[in-house]
C-alpha cells in the first residue's frame, strides 16, 4: 500500500449504503482556531519564563515542576492520538481486553516513583543512557541504548501518532493526508523547539483537561445512544456488517468480548500475556524510557515526582471508558465501515484492505457529536496527537545532543548542544513520516497492535538490564553489553519475521510460521525478559565485579550513600561533562585574561538582527553565564541528588497509592 492508497477517498467523501454523509461546519472550524491560538499562547507564555538557555533548563524544565504538570504531563505524553486511534480500533475488534494495557500502567507507574525515579534522582542523570553509562562505566552500551531508544521512538510513536491525526483529520475533513501530517507538524515543532520541556509540560496539562472533558463527553452522548452498559453487551455482539466473506466467522464479533481475562491458548489477549508479559512492556515504557522518566526527573522533590505518578496512575484508569468502550460503541452503531470485512468496501471505507476499525473514534465523532463539540473532539484528538508528539521530540532530542553528539564532538558548546537537539527533531519527522506506509498495512489495520508487538521484540532487553542493574550490584559491564546483543538479535529475528509474512484477511489460510501464529507477541516479551536476564547474569558471573565503593549512590542498596568521588566512566580521554542543572561544563575554567579577550570579541562583533531573532526564538544566551564557584557546585549537586522527603509529604504519596492499587484491583476483579 503506498501514499496513493492512504489518500483514497475516505468516510467524508465516498458514501456507502445507509450512509450520512458528514458536514463540518464553521463553528467548529471557529473552535479548534480558538483552541490552537490558546496552547500557542500557553507555549509562548512558559517558555518566555522558562530557563532555556541550558541543558537544565531546556532538557529538564530547571528542576523546578510540581506534582500536578508531572502528572498530567505523563498521562497526556501516553496517551497520543496513536492511542485513541489505537485503543479504541482494537477494542472495536475484540472487546474489553485491550484496556488492560491502561491498567496495568498503574503498577508500573508506581514502581516509577517508588524505585526507579529515587536511584536516577540520586545517580544525579539527565537521560537513561546516561544512567547506564555511570552504573556500568564504558561507552558502547550508553551509546547502544540512545540509537535504540531512537529508533523505537520512530517506529512506535512518532510515525504511529503522525499517520493516526491525520487518519482522523482525514475521516473527519476529507483532507489529502499529506496536507494534515504538515499542518499538524508546523504547530508542534514550533513550541517543542522554542520552548524545551517546560512548555511541552504546561501545554500538556491544558490538553490533558480537554482530552479527558471532551472524551468524556463523547462517552456519555455513546452510552446513552446505545442503552449503556447493558445496550452496548446486546448491541455488540449482533454488529455484523452486511457484506461477509462466505464460510468465514472473521465477521462475527468475539463471544468473550466483555471479559478481560481470556483464554491463555486461543484468546487474541491471552490472560498470562496481558499480566505477566504486559508487565515487561509496561516496567520498559513508564521506568526506563526516556520520555516518560524525563517528567519525573524535572520535580522539584522525590514527593513530587511520587505524587505525578500517582496523579497519572489514576488518569489511566479512564482510557478504558472514554476509548476503548467507545470504540466497541462505533462498532455496535457502524457495523458495515468500522466491521468491515470484505476487502473491496474495508478499501473504499479507509484505504485499507485488511480492516477499518482504526476508523471507530472518529467515525464516533463525526457520527455522534453535535456541532461545535465536533470541533472540540477534534482539538482534543489534536491535543493528544501534539502533546505526545512534543514529548517524544523533547527526549529524542535530549537522547541525540548529550548522549550520541557529545561522544562524536567532545569538546561542543551548550550552544552547539542546544541547536543541535532542536535540529534534530526535524530530522526526525522527516524518517518517521516515511515510515506511515508500512504502519498501514500492518497487524490487520490494527494500530495498538502494530504498537505493543513491535515494542515486545525490541523492550524486553532494556527491561531486564534496568532491572538486575538497580537490584543487583553483582551485574557488570560485559554482562550487560552482551545481554542486550543477545537480546536485540533473538529480538530483530522476530520482528523481521513479522513484516515478511503478512497477517492473512478474512477467509485466507494462515501460512506463517508457528512461532508466529502460536506465540502470542506478549509471551513472546516475557521469554526474551527471562532469557536475556539469565545471559546478563551469566556474563557477569564469570567476568569481574565492579567494585563496591564505585556503586554508591547507583543502585537501590547504595542509593543513599554519597556519590563516588571517580565516576567508572571517566577516564583521561573523556570529553568534559556538562552540569545537567546548570548546564556549566566541568572542563577547566578559562583563564581572566582569556575571559576578559572573549568579552572584547564578543561586544566588538554583535550578531545580526536574524540572528538576534533566532536566539531569542531558541533562548540561546549570547552572553556568557555567572560561572560557579567547586564549592557552589558542590552544593547545587547535593541538592539535586537529594532523596529525602518530609514525613508528612511521603504519608500522603503512600496513602494515595494503596488507595489507587484498591481501585485498580477492584476493577481487574470486576471485568475480569
Amino acid at each position: 500500500t503506498s501514499f496513493a492508497a492512504m489518500s483514497q477517498p475516505t468516510l467524508a467523501s465516498t458514501e456507502l449504503p445507509g450512509q450520512k454523509s458528514l458536514t463540518f461546519e464553521v463553528v467548529d472550524i471557529v473552535v479548534i482556531v480558538i483552541y490552537f491560538v490558546f496552547v500557542l499562547a500557553i507555549g509562548i507564555w512558559s517558555s518566555i519564563r522558562a530557563s532555556r538557555g541550558t541543558v537544565g533548563g531546556y532538557f529538564l524544565a530547571g528542576r523546578s515542576m510540581t506534582w500536578w504538570p508531572i502528572g498530567a504531563s505523563l498521562m497526556s505524553s501516553n496517551v497520543g492520538s496513536g492511542l485513541f486511534i489505537g485503543l479504541a480500533g482494537t477494542g472495536a475488534a475484540g472487546g474489553l481486553a485491550v484496556g488492560g494495557f491502561e491498567w496495568n500502567a498503574t503498577w508500573a507507574l508506581l514502581a516509577l516513583g517508588w524505585i526507579f525515579v529515587p536511584v536516577y534522582i540520586a545517580a544525579g542523570v539527565v537521560t537513561m543512557p546516561e544512567y547506564l553509562k555511570k552504573r556500568f562505566g564504558g561507552q558502547r552500551i550508553q551509546i547502544y541504548m540512545s540509537v535504540l531508544s531512537l529508533i523505537l521512538y520512530i517506529f512506535t510513536k512518532i510515525s504511529t501518532d503522525i499517520f493516526s491525526g491525520a487518519l482522523f483529520i482525514q475521516v473527519s475533513l476529507g483532507w489529502n493526508l499529506y496536507l494534515s501530517t504538515v499542518i499538524l507538524l508546523v504547530v508542534t515543532a514550533v513550541y517543542t523547539i522554542a520552548g524545551g520541556l517546560t512548555a511541552v509540560m504546561y501545554t500538556d496539562v491544558l490538553q490533558t483537561v480537554i482530552m479527558v472533558l471532551g472524551a468524556s463527553v463523547l462517552s456519555f452522548i455513546g452510552f446513552e445512544k446505545v442503552g449503556w452498559l447493558e445496550g452496548l453487551k446486546e448491541k455488540y455482539s449482533t454488529a455484523i456488517p452486511s457484506v461477509i466473506v462466505p464460510n468465514t466467522t472473521c465477521h462475527l464479533p468475539r463471544t468473550d468480548a466483555f471479559h478481560m481475562l481470556r483464554n491463555p491458548i486461543t484468546g487474541d489477549i491471552p490472560w498470562p500475556g496481558l499480566i505477566f508479559g504486559l508487565s515487561v512492556l509496561a516496567t520498559w515504557c513508564w521506568c526506563t524510557d526516556q520520555v516518560i522518566v524525563q517528567r519525573s526527573l524535572s520535580a522539584k522533590s522525590l514527593s513530587h515526582a511520587k505524587g505525578g505518578s500517582v496523579l497519572a496512575g489514576y488518569l489511566k484508569m479512564l482510557p478504558m471508558f472514554f476509548v476503548v468502550m467507545p470504540g466497541m460503541i462505533s462498532r455496535a452503531l457502524y457495523p458495515d465501515e468500522v466491521g468491515c470485512v470484505d476487502p473491496k468496501i474495508c478499501e473504499a471505507v479507509c484505504g485499507a484492505k485488511v480492516g477499518c476499525s482504526n476508523i471507530a473514534y472518529p467515525k464516533l465523532v463525526m457520527g455522534l457529536m453535535p456541532v461545535g463539540l465536533r470541533g472540540l473532539m477534534i482539538a482534543v484528538m489534536m491535543a493528544a496527537l501534539m502533546s505526545s508528539l512534543t514529548s517524544i521530540f523533547n527526549s529524542s532530542s535530549t537522547l541525540f545532543a548529550i548522549d550520541i553528539w557529545q561522544r562524536l564532538r567532545k569538546k561542543a558548546t551548550e550552544q552547539e548542544l542546544m541547536i543541535v537537539g532542536r535540529v534534530f527533531v526535524l530530522i526526525l519527522v522527516v524518517v518517521s513520516i516515511l515510515w506511515i506506509p508500512i504502519i498501514q498495512t500492518s497487524n490487520s489495520g490494527q494500530l495498538f497492535d502494530y504498537i505493543q508487538s513491535i515494542t515486545s521484540y525490541l523492550a524486553p532487553p532494556i527491561t531486564a538490564l534496568f532491572i538486575l542493574a538497580i537490584f543487583c550490584k553483582r551485574i557488570n559491564e560485559p554482562g550487560a553489553f552482551w545481554g542486550l546483543m543477545f537480546g536485540l538479535v533473538v529480538g530483530a529475528i522476530r520482528m523481521i519475521m513479522e513484516f515478511s509474512y503478512k497477517v492473512p484477511s478474512c477467509g485466507e489460510e494462515d501460512l506463517r510460521p508457528a512461532v508466529l501464529k502460536d506465540v502470542h507477541y506478549l509471551y513472546f516479551a516475557l521469554i526474551l525478559c527471562v532469557l536475556t536476564g539469565i545471559i546478563i547474569t551469566l556474563v557477569s558471573f564469570c567476568t569481574p565485579p565492579i567494585p563496591e565503593e564505585k556503586l554508591a549512590s547507583l543502585t537501590w542498596w547504595t542509593r543513599h550513600s554519597s556519590a563516588p568521588t571517580t565516576d567508572l566512566e571517566k577516564d583521561k580521554n573523556e570529553l568534559a561533562e556538562v552540569n545537567p542543572s546548570t548546564g556549566e561544563s566541568d572542563a577547566e575554567e578559562p583563564t581572566e585574561e582569556n575571559a576578559d579577550s572573549g568579552n572584547k570579541d564578543h561586544d566588538a562583533a554583535s550578531p545580526p538582527c536574524w540572528k538576534k531573532m533566532y536566539f531569542w526564538f531558541c533562548g540561546i544566551s549570547t552572553n556568557p553565564g555567572p560561572s560557579l564557584t567547586k564549592e557552589e557546585k558542590a552544593v547545587l549537586e547535593r541538592k539535586l541528588t537529594n532523596i529525602t522527603e518530609r514525613p508528612l509529604s511521603r504519608t500522603v504519596c503512600n496513602v494515595n497509592a494503596i488507595i489507587l492499587l484498591a481501585i485498580n484491583v477492584f476493577l481487574w476483579g470486576y471485568f475480569g
